[in-house]
Parts: structure tokens; C-alpha cells; sequence
């Protein structure tokens, strides 16, 4: 008699050890379906050789690893929130081991970017800003409403996170202001405004301004304001934890399941388009 259950999904993290790392060790122990099969940080670290998940007081068999080869050997999908450097450098290695990879690291550049777009030639990505669903939901709000407003309501984004936030504005701020200018027929790099000094003249009302706030331990507010002649529309989402995006990464390691190659993002996974 065939078995009717589905093997767990093997998944790999990187950065380990960091506050997102836990809380994707965490999401994948109560998951059911999904195993830790490889753990990564830094050579650095000075958790390199103990047992990934010894900070919930459980023995998974999961070693951290500096070797990323070692670390992905027995992984079918490797989730990244570290840096752009360390990500592409982490890419390099799934692409020649043939694992797919969810990628939710921020501050990439273009010609970063376009190294993801290349790889995604050989295996299967999810790359998003924002893994969380109520936040992709929100972007898919913010499609509509800009489509609506598209005249006579200055845009303004903004966007708060912790201390320690190397960017910005947030991937997940730019994200929006994508989604908003497109739908709006505009060009983000032409028509975005990041923060105001001194005499500016009278508001563009063809731009799309930014407004970054850093401090305590936020975990993501963005707010998105259409401001109009006599009324204003606000669209909001908070974060008030990081499981928001663990739990969104492993609803895109499942969507992964199967596929081969080729670039996706959270609209795609939560079949948003």
C-alpha cells in the first residue's frame, strides 16, 4: 500500500542565529510540515557548531554552519533575511546545488537584483520585500486605491522600524511605492521624493514622497496617505512580530514545492494577480 503522506519540506536558514533566524527555527518546529534540515551564520558566530535550535531548549540535529555547501546539502529550500552581500553570495551556492530559495533580505541595488532575476533561471525563488500576508494584502489594497486616485490626492508613504535597520526607506515602503506608481502608469525612480529640508516650493503633485522613522524595537509600521481637497484616505498595516514574516515564508516554501525554476513573489504565492 502507498503512503499517503507528503515528505516534510527540508528547509535551510540563513543567519541563524539572529532574531529572524529564531523565529523561522521556531515557525518550522510547529509546522508539521516543514524540517529544519540545515542552519547557517557567520564564521564569526559564536554559535558556529551548536545545535540550531538549543535556544528553545530542543535538539533538532541541525548544526550551525559557516559552510553554506555543508549547510544546504541536505535542504530542498534555503529562506534568507540576512544582507544583500550575503544573500547573493548564498544564492551562488543554491543555484549550484540545485536548491530553491525564499528570499526576504532588503537594500538589494539593481544590478543585485538582476543577479536573482539570472539565478531564477536555474531555480525556483520567491523574492518579496515582505513575507507577511496582511502586508502583501495591503499592497494588493494599495494597487486598488491608486488606480482610483490616480488625480487630485498627493501620496505620501510612511514608515517606522527598529533601531537597528541599516535601509532605508524599507523595502517594504518601496515595494508600496512601486505597486502605487504602476498602478498609476508613473515611474518610481523619476517621481519619488525621499524626505524634505529647508525651503522645498510647493508640493510636485506628480511625486510620491517618503518619510523614514527609526527607533526602539518597531517591528514595521507603513502608512500610506491620499491626501485629497477635503478629505484624506489612510492605509495602515503594523507588524507587532517577526512570526508574521516566518509564518509568510513557509506559505512560500510550500507554493515552491515541485516547481523547478523561474521568479515569484508573495502575490503569487497568496494568488493575489
Amino acid at each position: 500500500m502507498v503512503s499517503s503522506v507528503q515528505a516534510p519540506h527540508k528547509v535551510a536558514v540563513a543567519g541563524a542565529t539572529g532574531r529572524m533566524g529564531h523565529m523561522l527555527i521556531e515557525a518550522i518546529r510547529n509546522s508539521g510540515d516543514c524540517v529544519l534540515a540545515g542552519a547557517m551564520d557567520v564564521a564569526s558566530s559564536p554559535s558556529i557548531g551548536n545545535d540550531a535550535a538549543a535556544f528553545l531548549g530542543h535538539a533538532s540535529g541541525v548544526a550551525v554552519m559557516a559552510d553554506v555547501h555543508a549547510a544546504l546539502a541536505s535542504s530542498g529550500v534555503l529562506i534568507d533575511f540576512t544582507r544583500p552581500e550575503g544573500t547573493l553570495a548564498h544564492l551562488k551556492a543554491c543555484r549550484e546545488l540545485g536548491v530553491n530559495a525564499v528570499i526576504g533580505t532588503t537594500g538589494f541595488g539593481p544590478g543585485q537584483k538582476e543577479q536573482i532575476v539570472d539565478a531564477a533561471r536555474d531555480i525556483a525563488i520567491v523574492f518579496a520585500p515582505n513575507m507577511g500576508v496582511g502586508v502583501n494584502v495591503t499592497l494588493k489594497l494599495l494597487e486598488m486605491a491608486a488606480k482610483a486616485l490616480a488625480t487630485g490626492y498627493d501620496i505620501e508613504i510612511i514608515e517606522a522600524h527598529h533601531r537597528h535597520k541599516v535601509d532605508a526607506p524599507s523595502g517594504t515602503a518601496l515595494k508600496m511605492g512601486e505597486v502605487i506608481a504602476n498602478a498609476m502608469g508613473r515611474d518610481l525612480e523619476k517621481c519619488a521624493v525621499y524626505g524634505r529640508e529647508g525651503v522645498t516650493g510647493e508640493r510636485d503633485p506628480s511625486t510620491i514622497g517618503f518619510s523614514s522613522i527609526r527607533g526602539g524595537d518597531i517591528v514595521g509600521d507603513h502608512t500610506v496617505l491620499f491626501a485629497g481637497t477635503g478629505e484624506r484616505i489612510e492605509i495602515t498595516h503594523k507588524s507587532a512580530s517577526r512570526s508574521t514574516y516566518a509564518e509568510g515564508s513557509l506559505r512560500a516554501v510550500r507554493f515552491l514545492a515541485g516547481k523547478r525554476k523561474g521568479l515569484f513573489d508573495m502575490f503569487d504565492v497568496l494568488g493575489l494577480k
